[in-house]
């Protein structure tokens, strides 16, 4: 078969470019892509980069090319330095390949590195890299079939056009077969420049390419918590697979061939085991999904056959008790078909939204189980350790695929209702005539806050008492605290986390014969962990870009205290309500003889917000941190 392969080399007239405010200033950027038949892509990139200052010469002094061994070939082809003066090095004999750093998953990744040297401002370096291959492991023989995409015959990429540098050119151009009808679409790329489009047929007319140009790329001043940069800044996606379905039923298909969720006779003897107390359907599902969450650990190795898409088996998962996510997916939905329950593996992309052109836009793996009523329910054993949940409440908003038999379409997890999530404080305290604090203080949490809340037992049990303790000195560091009590962390299941402080705070208020001045002590943000829109900067009045915060919740306050005199005039911070479904705030004192009762209330309806959400937003975090910082003054 004959066809052109086009490769373009930006030529540019490198020494007219003005040295950037950046560090590093990328001249050009290129990549060429040639698909076979079988899905075997062949990748060439080619970049030019100049320092700008002495930490990109530190930053370039190493060029870095990481891959996996077991599923993708990569190699320099061209390294060179241009110095400053003129002068061109050939640096392409100092190549070394070395096992890359890793944490928690130790798949076997490499790193191929080349060592430039010494450069000064003004140097650039030009390299060229040739990789063929996939990101991930894979079933597969001990020949070039181990370098074929999973989803065989099919291409897909997912190509980013933004840069933390300076870009002046970015080309990527890919050339496949014409009968595979690509499909791609641009992303987020109107508001930053225009990326050009050029689409021609090849000699012969049996292969399509499709180029892809964007210039002067620069780094997006990004504000705080914003979406991930793939949502909010240009990016293309390309696909062959003609759908989600198609996606969904190969899914499926992979795994069931593997045998990926046959139970053991070992797994159902514990299956069984693990129902005895099980009284309905949930039970039962609840007891097995927090059986697989607690009890096989989070550390990834590499195990042979069935890394990657395919889903290691259930004898394995049970024998070893740890994995990575689709380790702990695998488990639960072997477990729940043994159980009876129809299961199958799900894939989603945590934290970062998943398009519509079906590109393989997944980081992590989960479980669906299907009702007796025909409904489905996520589940995600990975995020559900010691959390009340069975799917975590920090995954709404995001998309996933299940793989099921006659396809699945892509679907979104909704927002779970903020009093879901809910953090009630409530005290009872009484102020002494010399300014002393007395009283009980308790806080409770549901769902994702009661998470949040029990972060105080990730220690040591020996630690617990001193981090309980720290909760409450961190908002009144003259805090004796006499009593804690609380639920037992260890039957998390059984009922919400509560816990319950008995205190003294010696000159808490400040009293004289007409005036009384203090802040409510529920009031000053206590067990502000399970409060994270508390650390959003609010000092922004508007924003342009989405953002997003841990996960709803509900905060409910009320405090009654018991005060030495009666007081006939009361001054408290004016604080104007908010009420907006994605956020809303209100704020009470009264006085009831000797009694002063304070209440507050704020609502946090989403995880991922759009810009125009921040408004209310701010304020409702603003109202609750003035509170926090502003006293009463009583007056007789």
């Amino acid at each position: 078969m004959k066809h052109q392969i086009l490769f373009i080399t930006a030529v540019l007239s490198l020494m007219a470019i003005p040295a950037s405010a950046q560090h590093k200033t990328v001249l050009y950027d290129s990549t060429s892509v040639v698909m076979e038949e079988s899905g075997l892509s062949h990748v060439i990139n080619h970049q030019r980069i100049r320092a700008n200052d002495y930490d990109a010469c530190r930053d370039l002094a190493t060029i870095k090319l990481d891959y996996d061994p077991l599923s993708a070939y990569v190699e320099f082809r061209q390294v060179l330095l241009h110095h400053a003066d003129g002068s061109t090095e050939d640096v392409l004999l100092r190549v070394y390949d070395y096992v890359a750093p890793a944490r928690l998953i130790y798949w076997g990744a490499s790193q191929k590195m080349v060592q430039v040297g010494h450069l000064d401002p003004g140097d650039e370096v030009e390299f060229t890299t040739y990789r063929k291959g996939f990101t991930y492991a894979l079933l597969a023989e001990d020949n070039d079939d181990k370098y074929i995409p999973p989803m065989r015959g099919h291409f897909y990429d997912i190509v980013p056009f933004w840069s933390e540098d300076n870009v002046n050119k970015k080309v990527y151009q890919v050339s496949v077969l014409t009968s595979k009808n690509l499909r791609f679409e641009l992303y987020n790329c109107m508001a930053d420049g225009k990326c050009t489009v050029q689409i021609d047929s090849t000699i012969d007319g049996d292969r399509t390419v499709y180029s892809f140009t964007k210039n002067n790329i620069t780094p997006l001043k990004r504000e705080q918590r914003a979406l991930a940069n793939n949502d909010i800044q240009c990016k293309l996606l390309l696909s062959t697979s003609p759908d989600w379905q198609a996606k969904s039923i190969w899914f499926y298909g992979v795994n069931e061939d593997y045998g990926s969720f046959v139970p053991t006779p070992e797994v159902q003897q514990k299956v069984n085991q693990l129902l005895l107390p099980a009284k309905n359907e949930h039970d039962s599902i609840a007891i097995l999904t927090h059986w697989v969450a607690d009890n096989i650990r989070y550390a990834g190795i590499s195990m042979g056959s069935g890394e990657g898409y395919t889903l290691h088996n259930a004898q394995m998962n049970f024998t070893d008790r740890c994995g990575v996510c689709k380790d702990k997916a695998g488990m639960l939905i072997a477990m729940l078909r043994a159980a009876g329950f129809k299961a199958y593996a799900a894939m989603t992309m945590a934290h970062e939204r998943i398009d519509r052109i079906p590109a393989d836009q997944f980081n992590h793996s989960v479980c669906a189980v299907q009702h007796r009523d025909g409904t489905y329910e996520m589940l995600d054993p990975t995020w559900v350790p010691n959390v009340r949940e069975l799917w975590s409440s920090a995954e709404q908003q995001q998309g996933y695929l299940m793989g099921l038999p006659e396809g699945a379409d892509l679907m979104y997890t909704p927002v779970s209702a903020p009093e879901n999530h809910y953090v009630r404080i409530n005290a009872n305290t009484t102020i002494g005539k010399d300014g002393g604090l007395t009283g009980t203080i308790t806080i409770t949490a549901e769902g994702q806050s009661d998470n949040a809340v029990r972060g105080v037992y990730s220690a040591r049990v020996a630690e617990w008492k001193r981090n309980l303790e720290c909760e409450l000195l961190r908002i009144a560091p003259g805090a004796y605290i006499s009593k804690i009590t609380h639920t037992d962390n260890d039957q998390y299941l059984r009922q919400p986390v509560s816990i319950t402080y008995v205190f003294t705070i010696p000159g808490f208020a400040t009293v004289d014969k007409n005036t009384l001045i203090f802040t409510p002590l529920s009031a000053r943000n206590f067990f502000s962990r399970a409060m994270s829109h508390l650390r959003f900067d609010t000092t922004p009045e508007t924003r342009t870009q989405p953002f997003a915060d841990a996960c709803s919740r509900l905060i409910e306050i009320k405090e009654t205290i018991t005060l030495p005199d009666e007081y006939k005039q009361l001054h408290f911070p004016f604080i104007n309500g908010v009420a907006n479904p994605a956020a809303s705030f209100g704020c009470q004192y009264w006085m009831e003889g000797n009694k002063l009762t304070f209440a507050e209330s704020a609502l946090l309806g989403k995880r991922v917000y759009d810009a125009s959400d921040w408004v209310p937003f701010r304020q409702t975090v603003a109202n609750q941190n003035k509170l926090a910082q502003t006293p009463v003054i009583l007056t007789k």
